[in-house]
């Protein structure tokens, strides 16, 4: 789906701003530094992940459908263009492309369900992705749920990556909380949807964003992070320090 030469055109990216062209609200330049946005309103992307006690989901399966969560709502009919959810992500796209991972189950899930947004599921987890709110203006129903300490585990061995996938290679040397993994790989999702050709996004959308989600040897962490490929430093506003570099995004390889 893309050659070698397309990958080294893509700079690193400060998640919490980048340059933004007007043109189809699309960002086509990539900066090394941060671009100020403290003077846009706030915004934040909720995103809730269904933990039930006795079924909870493999925590590298909550990560891949959350990543595509965010790309789902980013290229949803709704959000684009004059639909109804386009206005709140065009603003949240201007400012930080802040995210926030809360849990529910049972009947709080069932409440969440029924607010505007898109259910992604995976193999064993389902994710619900709202249209962005103010920072300080959360639904109720949302608000009340938690949205520390999501801890999830493998149960088994991790398959290899497939042709065709995506692969956003987690920072070895970080321990987040998997609700802040998957705000960070959702931050690496968009990222790389952002870098992509028109052309190439739909491929990737109509393939049903296939993408795959691992943390890279440490060897091999240094060099991502100097490939050229979409970054992601984190803001610092939990968990982690600010400016660290939480995820590489790696372009589908090609199938044929």
């Amino acid at each position: 789906m893309f050659s070698d030469a397309k990958r080294s055109l893509f700079m690193r990216a400060w998640c919490p701003g980048t340059a933004r062209s007007a043109k189809n609200g699309v960002r086509s330049a990539w900066q090394t530094g941060r671009v100020s946005s403290n003077d846009a309103p706030q915004y934040v992307l909720p995103l809730v992940v269904r933990v039930e006690k006795t079924e909870p989901p493999e925590r590298t399966d909550a990560l891949e459908t959350a990543a595509r969560a965010v790309l789902v709502m980013l290229s949803d009919d709704r959000s684009l263009g004059d639909g109804e959810w386009a206005g709140a992500v065009r603003a949240w796209q201007d400012a930080r492309i802040r995210k926030v991972v809360r849990r529910a189950r049972g009947a709080e899930w069932r409440k969440a369900s029924q607010l505007p947004g898109i259910t992604v599921t995976g193999a064993t987890a389902e994710v619900r992705v709202f249209p962005p709110v103010p920072l300080d203006g959360w639904p109720k129903e949302l608000a009340k749920l938690q949205v520390s300490g999501t801890e999830l585990d493998d149960t088994g061995e991790l398959p290899d990556p497939r042709p065709g996938q995506a692969l956003l290679w987690l920072n070895p040397d970080l321990h987040m909380s998997t609700g802040k993994e998957m705000a960070q790989v959702g931050h690496g999702a968009q990222l790389l949807w952002w870098a992509m050709t028109d052309e190439d996004r739909e491929a990737w959308r109509d393939a049903g964003f296939p993408l795959a989600v691992r943390t890279v040897h440490p060897d091999r962490w240094a060099e991502l992070t100097t490939s050229g490929l979409p970054l992601v430093r984190d803001a610092g506003f939990t968990e982690i320090a600010p400016g660290s570099c939480t995820v590489v995004s790696d372009f589908p390889v090609r199938c044929d």
